[in-house]
């Protein structure tokens, strides 16, 4: 379960959208959510399943590599539908018991929900799929550039966020390591209710802590060795230049975004 989250992940290959340049696609990511939670009917929703399987298609990325990743927030869609059918009043009621009732709007508004979910992660998924630890924080600093002149440190918070973002595969696959390491001397992690289940966990935190942080003393250590002092005065190999593939990016983005607005409004 825990290997299924992609989010942070990067997949190498040499596609149309891994070419991009990085602060095209934080920002198409951007407006894509906002562009998600605009949508209101599941025409909009039909709309935007074949815009992410085109550009699933274009970026190269294996599909089951790609829905691999909703395994891990499968247990959040069914608390997020049971709660819109359950709490979600209406006038056309299906069942009732007591005060439980499920009523056609409920429903409705749960698939919504659902397919919401089940978007936003693989669209989130993309970025970091497509984007190597350097190209996201030079896009991230970038884009934060124009915040120097009021004394944000835009080089600091873009590599803090990269940084937080990488640590996310590599703590879930050392937490692997413990599960698998303490299942073998008797610990039993699958057996019981969910409150046994967490209680179960506890054990876990502390390797997992010390495991961050030793890894996270070792970054220092490295990036002290190699003399970092963050971004100032700091050159680079390859310098952001927007390019036409990116212009064709924006222009199928906005066209994406307005068809949304024209959707939510009709």
């Amino acid at each position: 379960m825990l290997r299924d989250i992609t989010i942070g992940q990067y997949y190498p290959t040499d596609s149309w959208i891994h070419r991009l340049d990085p602060r095209v696609k934080i920002v198409s990511t951007f407006v894509f959510i906002i562009a998600l939670f605009i949508a209101n009917r599941y025409i909009g929703y039909a709309m935007t399943f074949v815009f992410l399987a085109c550009i699933i298609a274009i970026s190269k990325v294996p599909v089951k590599f790609m829905l691999k990743g909703l395994k891990a927030i499968f247990v959040i869609i069914l608390i997020t539908v049971a709660l819109n059918i359950f709490m979600t009043p209406g006038e056309t009621i299906l069942w009732q018991y007591k005060s439980l009732r499920i009523t056609g709007e409920g429903l409705y508004l749960a698939g919504l929900m659902a397919i919401r979910l089940i978007f936003l992660i693989i669209g989130s998924s993309i970025l970091t799929l497509t984007t190597s630890p350097i190209q996201l924080t030079d896009g991230i600093e970038s884009l934060l550039n124009p915040y120097k002149k009021i004394g944000i440190p835009a080089h600091e918070i873009a590599m803090m966020m990269t940084i937080a973002l990488r640590f996310i595969p590599i703590l879930l696959e050392e937490t692997d390591k413990i599960m698998k390491a303490q299942m073998a001397r008797g610990a039993d992690f699958e057996s019981g209710g969910i409150v046994k289940r967490a209680k179960s966990m506890i054990p876990l935190l502390v390797p997992l802590f010390i495991s961050a942080f030793r890894r996270a003393d070792e970054l220092a250590m490295a990036m002290e060795a190699r003399c970092y002092r963050g971004g100032e005065n700091r050159t680079r190999m390859k310098q952001l230049v927007i390019e036409k593939q990116d212009y064709v990016a924006i222009g199928v983005m906005t066209i994406f975004t307005a068809a949304m607005i024209m959707i939510h409004f009709i």
